[in-house]
Parts: structure tokens; C-alpha cells; sequence
């Protein structure tokens, strides 16, 4: 039966490539060769999805009643069970990555197996890549084992033990043994498929599960923090260390409304959260490379020209555009390239690397930061402190308005407030104590402008009249102590203003684009957060287990849901699975109180 896209989406990844996979085994959204690259599988962002004929990776059972679908525990390997009225298949999908000669061997490469798990099970493959965002079909050539896809931009062929020529007519065929595709480079395969993937799928699944173990997990929500961090990896671009916003692009913040973005890039402020939420697990290895990452561009950029997002090999031109060729998600375009917000002042970007590059000088298990980087910072807090009261275009990226953002301020504020602890690290006691000045007289101004008496509460602007949730982040950034009269006031103004059910909205003044109508899902892990911060820890606990049962049928979370529960916007959104991280810690009971 057909049936419209949704976000009912498995992630498969390896840290060079990534795919989403639906409920019944389409493979709806893959880019090559890398993560920004053209969607060669690009029925995602159709009104038909997986039905709509082209851009789609799909294996259909003749006589299916349902599916189910779930993760390989503790693994980026994902079965999807297609049940029919007699017969029924698994099939499994992943893209390998493993150890081999003392490095990751990460190919922009996805596996898929097909296996029989009862009666005489008959299938369809359908295999339908496009290039060029849907403008057309790459030239399809055939060689003994495989077929070749070819285009003007690249080249690459899926391998196979079946019959090829089942395939390429898309012809019903019974399934009588396993079978296995390999989608990767134009070069023939050095063995056979099926042995391949075999070994390719153990030695994989072996990574991920030693990366898992490697883990700080809290004692409560596990699962949920295990795939958390686990998407928060499959998003990071392993060659430079470059985090991803999104897997997608143009997914709609809400239904018809426009706002569609493409999020396939590195946001210093993003990156910030996902360094931040791996650290507390202690995977700091996406820090040191993101570290390494930022220290590439912000050599080629001059600090007054930051930017406050990146392409993936820290490319700064990222400009935007429209294309016509694909319809957009369920129909509802347009379908945007590049994101404009490359070219918007963001002043939290000085204080966002400040944050993420502090825990280098005082982890010992960590590379030092020295005094090089630590004079590279800096001029980051130089910077900070003469912007940190100018007007920018906010954290949500408002395209027509800027003004004097509390949270900008704050965050510039959170730079050179570290830089004062990070200058008495090193032993320069005297730059330490210039700092923690600079910090100190940054705050007492952010305090009197941004606090509103009437609403009695901190504003989303200096001088401002509306309530904004990034607010709730005041006491997490250490700004304020969480028992400040003005904390509390400012987390229960927002409850009763921003807050639905067990979702929260991150304003709800118009912006270019109208009253938001759909709600921002990391502002209720925020709320959650705040609410524990402030000593209202079961009713925490109790907002959060909600906001677990939101997540997809396999635990991941887009931008946005609707008040009708329904998931929008870029998927998976990495601030939304930070949050997940961030509350279990805080809100997970101690080790100590179990063991």
C-alpha cells in the first residue's frame, strides 16, 4: 500500500557516508561520496517517498503484512523483518566500519543482505538511483557480478551474488538463500559478496560494540543514551573532524511552512553541544577531531570573519540555492542547497569553540593545550568580549531582524569566563585575573539588560519583551547558580508561556515566517534539565520519560514535533539526541545508590 514519507527512519552510517532506511527496508536518502554529497538515493524528499518510483534502494515481499525494525543492540547494523502471510525476510543493512592495519576503515560503502527466515518467500528489488538532486538517472551499464552507475560527477556500482538481471528488470523472484548487495566504489569487489559481508558485518559490529563499551554510561536510560551517542557519531565527517547538523536537508519545521533548511553542514554552536554531550560519556576522540577541525579554518578565516557554520571540508562558501528537481518532503518544497545562515553575524560562535576546546587543558587523558592554542583562543575571547553586546541573528538564525540576543551574550560572556580558568591552568595568573575581569563586567551588563522586571524574567533580547528558551540554559552555562531567585522566576515564566504538554516551543513571537507552530524538541530536554536544576527532580524524571516515548520506533529524534506527535524537520537533528544524553546524566540515579 502506498504510503507518504515520514520520519519512521533507521540511520546507518560509518563516518564518511550515511543512509536512512524506512520502516519496510527502502533505502530513501543516501549521499555520495560523502555526507554532503548528491542523494543518489533521494525518495526522501518526494511526495511518494519510497513509492515515488525513483531515488530509492527497495526490497518488497510479494505477500506483506508488516514489518518490524531494530538496531543490532549496542551497533550502527540495522534488521528490518518484512513478514508476509506465509513467508518472511530479514534484511540487513550497514555501512562498515572497523579497525584494519591500525586505522578505521571507513568506505563509503553500504552492505545490504537479504535473508529467508521462513516459508518460500518471493521479492522485488527495486533499484532506482538519481543524480544531480533528481534531475535525472546515471548511466547503468552491466558486468558479470554488478551494476555500474555512472554520471558526470561520479561512478560507483552495486555488486551482487543474485541475479542481476532479476534486478535490473525489477522481476519477482524467489528468495531461496541469502543474498547480498554491495554498493560502493567502480572497482570490482577482491571476494565474494557474501563472504564479504559476512566478515564485514562481524568485524563491524565488533567496533561499535568496544565503542560502546568505552562509554561512561549513566546507571538509568542506557539504551537510549547508547543510541544517542551512536547517532551523535554516525553525524560527525571523520576525514576533518567536521560535525553535522543533520543527515538531510529541507525537511519542513512544520507542515507547508517553508521553513526548509539544509543542515548537511558543521555549526560551531551544534558542534559545541555534540563535543560537550560526548565528553560527559568520555568519548573525547570527536572533540579532538573537531578540535583539529576548527584550527584548520580558523587558519584560513580571520577571527572578525568567523562564520557560524562551515561545509564539512571547512569550505566557508556554503551559498544557497533552490532546487526544482526534487519535489520536497511529502510534496511540500522547496528544496534548499547551501544555507544562507553562512553569511549571518552569530557572536556565540566565539564563546561556543572556547567551550568546546576548554576540557584539552584540563584532561590529562588529552594532547595539552598549550600555549599556542591557548593565545589561538584568545583572540576568540578578544573577539567575544567586543560583540558580546552587539545585535546578531540570534541562535535561531532569524533571517529579517538581528538584535542584541541573550543568549549570544551569554555565550560570548561563557568564552572569556573560561578563559580566565584556563589562563590559571597554565600558570598565567596575571592574564587569568585580566580575564575573570573582562568576565565579571560582561556579566554585570548582560544581568541588567537582559532581565525584565515585568515579565520577571530574563528576556530573549537585551531590553527585549519576549520569553526565550535558550534562557534555561543560563545555570547549565554556569552564568547564574541555579538557586537564584531570577533563575527559578525565569524557568516557571517560560512552563507557563512556551511550554505544551510535554513539549515546549523555543518562542512564540512571529518571526520571518510567521508564530512557530510546531515545537522545538531539544527546548523540552532543556526544560527537563532546568526543572532538575531547581530541585523539581520527579517532575523531571517524569517529563523526560515522555520524551523518551517520542523518539521513532528505533530511538532517534528529528528537529521538531507537532502537537500532534508527529516528527518534522532535519533528521536525525543532533541537538535533539544531546538532549537525550544530557538529561539521563543529570537525571540518572548515582552508580553508588545501585551497585
Amino acid at each position: 500500500m502506498d504510503r507518504a514519507p515520514d520520519l519512521n527512519l533507521a540511520l546507518i552510517g560509518n563516518c564518511q557516508i550515511a543512509a536512512l532506511v524506512d520502516a519496510r527496508a527502502a533505502i530513501v536518502w543516501t549521499c555520495l561520496p560523502r555526507l554532503d554529497g548528491d542523494p543518489v538515493f533521494s525518495a526522501l524528499l518526494t511526495r511518494a517517498g519510497a513509492h515515488s518510483g525513483r531515488g530509492v534502494f527497495a526490497v518488497e515481499l510479494a505477500d506483506l503484512q508488516h514489518s518490524r525494525q531494530a538496531y543490532v543492540p549496542n551497533t550502527a547494523v540495522v534488521e528490518t523483518v518484512l513478514q508476509g502471510r506465509e513467508s518472511a525476510v530479514r534484511v540487513t543493512d550497514f555501512c562498515p566500519r572497523l579497525r584494519m592495519r591500525g586505522r578505521v576503515y571507513r568506505p563509503a560503502m553500504i552492505v545490504r543482505r537479504l535473508e529467508p527466515l521462513s516459508g518460500r518467500p518471493v521479492v522485488s528489488v527495486r533499484l532506482r538511483p538519481t543524480c544531480s538532486y533528481g534531475a535525472g538517472e546515471p548511466r547503468v551499464s552491466l558486468t558479470s557480478h554488478a551494476l555500474r552507475f555512472s554520471d558526470e560527477g561520479q561512478g560507483y556500482r552495486v555488486t551482487t551474488d543474485g541475479s542481476l538481471a532479476a534486478v535490473r528488470e525489477e522481476r519477482p523472484f524467489v528468495l531461496d538463500r541469502p543474498l547480498t548487495f554491495v554498493l560502493g566504489d567502480d572497482e570490482p569487489l577482491r571476494q565474494e559478496p557474501g563472504a564479504l559481508a559476512r566478515s564485514l558485518l562481524h568485524r563491524t559490529c565488533g567496533y561499535w560494540e568496544d565503542w560502546v563499551r568505552s562509554l561512561a554510561l549513566p546507571v538509568d536510560y542506557q539504551e537510549a543514551v547508547i543510541r544517542a551517542a551512536i547517532t551523535l557519531k554516525l553525524c560527525s565527517y571523520e576525514d576533518t573532524g567536521a560535525v553535522l547538523a543533520a543527515i538531510t536537508t529541507s525537511i519542513p519545521e512544520a507542515p507547508d511552512s517553508g521553513r526548509n533548511w539544509d543542515y548537511r553542514y558543521c555549526w560551531l554552536r551544534d558542534s559545541w553541544f555534540v563535543v560537550h554531550a560526548l565528553n560527559r560519556l568520555g568519548a573525547t576522540r570527536t572533540m579532538e577531531a573537531y578540535l583539529q577541525f576548527i584550527d584548520n579554518t580558523h587558519a584560513r578565516t580571520p577571527v572578525e570573519n568567523l562564520q557560524p557554520l562551515y561545509g564539512i571540508t571547512g569550505e566557508a562558501d556554503v551559498q544557497e540555492h533552490i532546487v526544482t528537481t526534487l519535489e520536497g518532503y511529502r510534496g511540500m518544497g522547496p528544496v534548499r542547497v547551501g544555507n544562507l545562515a553562512c553569511r549571518q553575524a552569530q557572536h556565540d560562535v566565539y564563546g561556543a569553540i572556547i567551550l568546546a576546546a576548554a576540557q584539552v587543558f584540563f584532561d590529562q587523558r588529552l594532547r595539552s593545550g598549550g600555549a599556542s592554542l591557548f593565545r589561538r583562543l584568545e583572540r576568540l575571547g578578544e573577539r567575544a568580549a567586543a560583540c558580546f553586546a552587539l545585535p546578531d541573528a540570534g541562535p535561531w538564525e532569524l533571517r529579517e531582524s538581528t538584535a542584541v540576543h541573550t543568549f549570544s551574550a551569554v555565550m560570548c560572556w561563557a568564552g572569556c569566563d573560561r578563559l580566565a580558568g584556563i589562563a590559571g591552568r597554565v600558570g598565567e595568573h596575571e592574564t587569568a585575573r585580566r580575564w575573570r575581569a573582562r568576565a565579571d563586567d560582561m556579566r554585570q551588563r548582560i544581568l541588567e539588560q537582559a532581565w525584565n522586571a515585568r515579565l520577571g524574567a530574563f528576556a530573549g533580547t537585551f531590553g527585549g519583551e519576549s520569553l526565550d528558551a535558550t534562557a534555561l540554559l543560563l545555570a547549565e552555562l554556569r552564568f547564574i547558580p541555579a538557586d537564584d531567585a531570577r533563575f527559578i522566576a525565569t524557568v516557571e515564566a517560560i512552563g507557563r508561556a512556551l511550554r505544551h504538554g510535554d513539549l515546549l516551543y523555543r518562542y512564540r513571537q512571529a518571526d520571518d515566517f510567521g508564530v512557530p507552530v510546531t515545537t522545538f524538541t531539544v527546548c523540552a530536554f532543556w526544560y527537563a534539565n532546568a526543572l532538575a536544576a531547581i530541585g523539581r527532580m520527579a517532575e523531571a524524571r517524569e517529563l523526560f520519560a515522555s520524551l523518551l516515548a517520542r523518539r521513532n520506533h528505533v530511538g532517534l529524534l528529528s528537529e521538531d514535533i507537532g502537537l500532534d506527535g508527529q516528527q518534522w524537520g532535519n533528521f536525525p537533528q543532533t541537538y535533539s539526541m544531546v538532549g537525550i544524553i544530557i538529561s539521563a546524566l543529570r537525571l540518572s540515579r548515582s552508580w553508588e545508590d545501585v551497585v
